[in-house]
């Protein structure tokens, strides 16, 4: 059964989607089976990955019209696209009975299939990033090491609060992700004292190191582990694919 992990940041630009995808491909490195899932209406995790556009998408998915139609990337590693319709969803689903657990209902078909799922959130926070807790085990934090980054920090903490409370029990913050981290900029180590100060042993050990290899991946569409394997953005990965696999595997129950 899979243990299903959203990765949410309601501010863009931290890193969530290249975590999303190297998280999920650091995991098919350590034998995992993975399914990610791009919930972003701007569909960067799709675009970023080359897959061509599909008949059936999350969206698709979400109104009802298909079931999950995962795309093969790799041996081990699939993806569920998204597209720009996606943005209307929210909007067309208001009305809909039971609207904050239609993904949780999506992924009973396809969680024996896979280890872990993975949800690239949509930048806000939203019914599509409601529908993404309400279907997970743990949500993890990227968090770039600079000031602005720190902002809303206690807003998202509030959200999966009551998201907690109110839907989804199970629901644990399972780490927070420092990305784009310098340790030679002082600012970079100053945020970092911030973070440990604020979730203590929720910050992961591994510190995602700022890697132009990271940023050159998407443009070839691979990941990391495809594209640079030798590079620190797939050694920073890889150690961190490991401390999911640890942190996840402690207490292993999944959402119903």
């Amino acid at each position: 059964m899979a243990i299903i992990i959203s990765l949410l940041n309601h501010k863009g630009g931290v890193g969530k989607t290249t975590s999303t995808i190297n998280i999920g491909a650091g995991l098919v490195e350590l034998g995992k089976r993975v399914l990610l899932i791009d919930l972003d209406p701007q569909a960067n995790l799709t675009l970023s990955l080359g897959v061509p556009r599909q008949k059936y998408t999350i969206y698709e998915a979400l109104r009802g019209e298909a079931e999950l139609h995962p795309y093969n990337i790799k041996p081990n590693l699939d993806v569920v696209t998204s597209t720009l319709d996606l943005s209307g969803a929210e909007m067309e689903l208001v009305n809909e009975a039971g609207r904050e657990f239609i993904m949780r209902e999506l992924f009973v078909a396809v969680a024996d299939s896979y280890d872990y799922i993975l949800i690239d959130c949509p930048p806000s926070l939203g019914l599509l990033t409601l529908n993404a807790l309400t279907s997970s085990r743990y949500v993890m934090i990227p968090l770039q090491t600079e000031f602005l980054a720190l902002q809303g920090l206690a807003k998202i903490k509030q959200v999966i609060d009551k998201v907690k409370m109110r839907l989804n029990r199970n629901l644990d913050i399972g780490g927070v992700i420092p990305t784009m981290y310098n340790q030679k900029l002082v600012l970079n180590r100053d945020v970092m004292d911030t973070i440990h100060k604020y979730f203590g042993e929720k910050v992961f050990k591994t510190h995602i190191r700022d890697n132009v290899s990271l940023a050159e991946a998407p443009a070839q569409r691979k990941d990391i582990f495809s594209y640079a394997p030798k590079s620190n953005g797939a050694h920073d990965y890889l150690e961190l694919a490991k401390e999911v696999i640890v942190r996840t595997t402690k207490a292993k129950t999944v959402v119903a």
